[in-house]
Parts: C-alpha cells; structure tokens; sequence
C-alpha cells in the first residue's frame, strides 16, 4: 500500500521535507540565539551605565569615538555656548515633549551638542531657559550621534527654523556654520529647572523592537517546521486513502492518475 513513496513524485516531496525541517530549525535556532546575544548586551549595558554613573567623568576628547563600550560614560567639556535648538517629538515618563538641545562651542572650534534639558508640550522658543552666557565646564553621559527611525527618532524633515529632528552632526551642520561633534551629551542634571533626560542604550544593546522580533521570528521558523512535517502527514493520509478506495473500486475511472494506478493496485 505504500508504494507510492517509491514513486518520483513522492521522492521530490520527501527530499523538501528532509531539507526544509532542518533549515527551518537552524533559522529559529539562529533567531532565538540573536535574542540571546541582544538580552546579553542589555545586561552588560545596564551593568556598564551603573559602573559608569559611579566613576568619575573623564574629558571628552579621552571618549572620542563613541562606542558601545564609552556609551553612557561620564563625560566634561568646557566652552561657552553659542546657538540653541528644540529637539520635538520626545517622550519622558511618558509624556510628550522637546528636547532643550545647545551647542556648546570648544576651544578647538568645533561645538559638542548638549540636552540642557527637557519641556513638556510642542516646541516654545519662548518657554526654552536662555543658556548660561560665558564659559561654562559640563558634565554628563555621552551619546553616539542618532540615526533617523532608531530609538523613536523623528525621520520627518520640513521643521520650522531652529528645530532639528536628530541629534546628530548630519543634521546639525546644515543649522550651523561651525563643525560639529560626532557624539552629544545629556545632563546630568537638568539646566534651569528642566527635567534631565536619562541616557539612552548603544546601538543594538538595548531590548528594542528589533529584539523581539528575533524572538518572533524563532517562533514562526519553528511553527513552520511543524507545519511542513503537518502537511507530509496530510498528503500521506490522503494518499493512503485514495490506495485504499482504488483497490476497493471505489475511485471513479475518470479520477484515477494512469501513471499512479499501478501503485493503487492490491498487491
């Protein structure tokens, strides 16, 4: 009765189910282990901000380039701040509101983006606390530059005049006529009774969307494991059941495949 495994029709789905089970379990198991590793750098990150919070500021220039591993440290810079830019579109605590972004101009000429602080509503120039004039020596957690689209960040250009949609030099070059740093910091302490904005994860540390996609993944690579090996059980059934009404005769002449009949026979 069961032949019709031999036959070459049978040998095809046989061998795409032998290559799909396995492909199917190493891409969950690749998916799941990807979760892994972004759960992992969310630990490391969380421990590294902790250690970080607890030592001691060092100069920027020691910090440059940002990475994940000077991501979130404790960071100074002294200059005297030159122009100021309302960041929108920014959640704390839940609420909505803007960022209080200034740039503070360095003695070798090019500016370090700070948040000064953060307000709530739609951006105010009125309602942002003018800088401190003269030079002034900051401190607080630095920041890799942000990407459009990553973290929440606002992709949406046409901003009216002294807005900015990213923290970013790609941005900032365009507003300013000075060069800008790769990297920003966010205060320790919010500059005139503005609330502070905690530091953000490094890239690809924290447990974003993309994390649990991973893990969403490896549920639908493994489901469709099942599925494969569901549907071989399925075709096998019905098979078996069409041999069995064929050596019954109760598979209608028109019905019968010529090329299968043979293997329906009762043997």
């Amino acid at each position: 009765m069961y032949r019709f495994l031999l036959t070459p029709r049978w040998w095809g789905i046989n061998v795409f189910v032998l290559l799909a089970i396995p492909f199917c379990v190493f891409m969950g198991s690749w998916q799941l282990g990807r979760f892994e590793e972004r759960m992992d750098s969310h630990r490391t990150a969380d421990e590294r901000a902790s250690a970080d919070r607890r030592q001691a500021a060092r100069p920027l220039a020691q910090l440059l380039p940002v990475d994940k591993a000077t991501s979130g440290a404790q960071t100074t810079a002294t200059g005297r701040y030159v122009d100021q830019l309302l960041v929108p579109d920014r959640e704390l605590n839940g609420r909505r509101g803007y960022y209080v972004l200034t740039l503070l101009r360095q003695d070798h000429g090019k500016a370090l983006p700070v948040v000064r602080g953060w307000l709530p509503g739609t951006p105010d120039p009125a309602k942002a606390p003018a800088p401190p004039a003269g030079e002034v020596t900051v401190t607080g957690a630095l920041q890799a530059s942000e990407t459009p689209g990553d973290n929440g960040v606002s992709a949406r250009g046409g901003l009216p005049s002294g807005q900015t949609g990213a923290i970013s030099s790609a941005s900032l070059v365009n507003l300013v006529p000075y060069g800008v740093e790769d990297a920003f910091v966010t205060l320790n302490k919010g500059d005139s009774g503005m609330k502070a904005v905690p530091a953000q994860a490094a890239a690809q540390t924290g447990l974003d969307l993309k994390a649990f996609q991973n893990l969403g993944y490896t549920g639908e690579w493994f489901v469709f494991a099942g599925f494969v090996v569901f549907m071989w059980f399925r075709l096998l059934r019905r098979e078996v059941e069409l041999a069995r009404d064929a050596e019954m005769g109760l598979v209608p002449e028109e019905d019968r495949d010529p090329a299968a009949s043979s293997d329906y026979a009762v043997r």
